[in-house]
């Protein structure tokens, strides 16, 4: 599955996230040879049904790390992601990023996730607008170690992080306090 599948195929638009299988597949790619990280290709496959189509015993032992932490992390997510409420933030028709997040029902948890597909020379400043959080609640982002209102986060937004390179990506969980 690609950014672009995710945010607008028929699976996401007519069918719920919990019936879109959603694998990291081997690099370089087959069909267009680019190499993107195991990284990137996790945060996509997480937001549909986790799977892995790849060789793991031809992984580095970074990568092979890497998959068993997303894989550790998404056994943690996987009923927010399969049931909770899906939000399209940024559209990768309209511009060079992509975020999506899902909300859980009684607005307690989320995960956000934010993709940046080609790197710029002297890029602008990123941030998201999020969706569906309670805007009395506050929030801990615990990738970031951060709290933050749900009005803040949906009317100010928040800052991702600049990384340099193409295909970056990251995926935070959101917990209200």
């Amino acid at each position: 599955m690609n950014l672009r599948e995710q945010w607008g195929g028929i699976e996401g638009l007519v069918y719920p996230i919990s019936s879109i299988g959603a694998h990291v597949s081997d690099v370089p790619n087959h069909q267009v040879n680019r190499i993107t990280s195991v990284e990137i290709r996790g945060h996509v496959a997480m937001s549909g049904n986790l799977g892995y189509e790849l060789d793991l015993t031809k992984m580095t032992k970074e990568d092979q790390r890497e998959v068993i932490n997303q894989v550790n992390y998404y056994k943690e997510i996987r009923p927010l992601i399969q049931f909770g409420d899906f939000y399209r933030l940024l559209s990768p028709f309209e511009g060079n990023e992509t975020a999506w997040m899902f909300v859980s029902e009684d607005k307690s948890e989320a995960v956000f996730a934010h993709f940046k597909i080609l790197d710029e020379g002297n890029s602008p400043f990123l941030s998201a607008k999020l969706q569906g959080l309670d805007p009395d609640k506050k929030y801990t982002i615990a990738e970031l170690d951060e709290s933050y209102y749900g009005d803040e986060l949906m009317n100010v937004g928040i800052n991702i992080p600049k990384v340099r390179g193409d295909f970056t990506s990251v995926m935070w969980r959101l917990k209200a306090e």
